[in-house]
């Protein structure tokens, strides 16, 4: 009950905001500065979550500070918190659905060369076409890394964001990773090299916030598989 509670509480505030409600993202003070100098830049880049919390949020929180955002998502029966708010950020929020694969490479291609950021979430591997093992409570488990390989690909920044209840109702807590710049100086492999390490300590901060707030793991699926090579 307590689970259902806490994940009602999630969508009552996506509907707020759609309505109309602000929301205030109140940024960690760690890597504060480094995400508040991206977002300021205007430099087209990949936002990458999970699902946890008011993650979700982000997407159209960047949205409504001038950012021209792709949302990948999966498009379901029941989505209307996404229709709504869709709309409530309309000329800056679209949509890239991951259950129509013939078009979304093409369409992630564009919105890149077009200058928009993405905005996904990097923890169900169902329409994964790159996954890696990193360790993620208490095993080498696998994760969707296809945010870096575009990351690598197109020259830009990845940085990950995770969003709870702050202590008022209409208020988030926001926790930035370190922004993650390929080199151009460098070659693919060693910046996929560089981009492991950063998602390890990315996935580092995900589980230490998963062991604060179990409740707010929104991931209503088993846990991720542990890497073939891994398993005992």
């Amino acid at each position: 009950m307590a689970a259902f509670f806490a994940f009602t509480e999630s969508l009552m505030l996506k509907l707020r905001t759609a309505r109309g409600v602000p929301v205030r993202g109140e940024l960690e003070p760690e890597n504060a500065a480094a995400f508040d100098t991206l977002v300021q830049s205007g430099r087209p880049a990949l936002f990458g979550t999970f699902h946890f919390g008011d993650s979700d949020l982000l997407g159209y929180l960047l949205g409504a500070r001038g950012r021209r955002v792709a949302i990948v998502r999966l498009r379901v029966g029941n989505s209307t918190d996404t229709e709504l708010l869709g709309r409530r950020f309309a000329g800056h929020v679209s949509f890239l659905w991951v259950n129509q694969p013939a078009n979304l490479l093409f369409e992630l291609k564009a919105a890149l060369e077009a200058g928009e950021s993405l905005a996904m979430k990097c923890d169900r591997l169902e329409f994964s076409a790159k996954a890696e093992p990193f360790q993620f409570l208490g095993a080498r488990r696998l994760f969707p890394f296809t945010i870096y390989h575009l990351a690598v690909l197109f020259g830009r920044p990845v940085v990950f964001c995770l969003a709870w209840p702050g202590a008022d109702r209409d208020q988030l807590r926001v926790r930035a990773s370190p922004v993650f710049t390929p080199d151009p100086a460098a070659d693919r492999a060693a910046n996929l090299q560089a981009a492991r390490a950063h998602f390890q300590g990315v996935l580092g901060q995900l589980e230490t916030l998963v062991r604060q707030y179990p409740l707010l793991w929104f991931n209503f699926l088993p846990l991720n598989p542990e890497s073939p090579s891994d398993a005992r």
